[in-house]
């Protein structure tokens, strides 16, 4: 069940957050707001295959 939620909020995250490794974002510019883009997605990805 748990991981049925979180590969359903993968999908979204896709669908709505914007991809910054594509844009090629550096890390040490990152804004705050966007580092915890960064860290909400990782979660979840981390999550959605574990």
């Amino acid at each position: 069940m748990k991981k049925q939620a979180f590969k359903f909020l993968a999908k979204v995250n896709k669908l709505i957050l914007p991809s910054y490794s594509k844009k090629q974002l550096d890390l040490a510019k990152a804004t705050k707001l966007q580092m915890a883009i960064i860290g909400w997605r990782w979660f979840v990805t981390r999550n959605a295959l574990g």
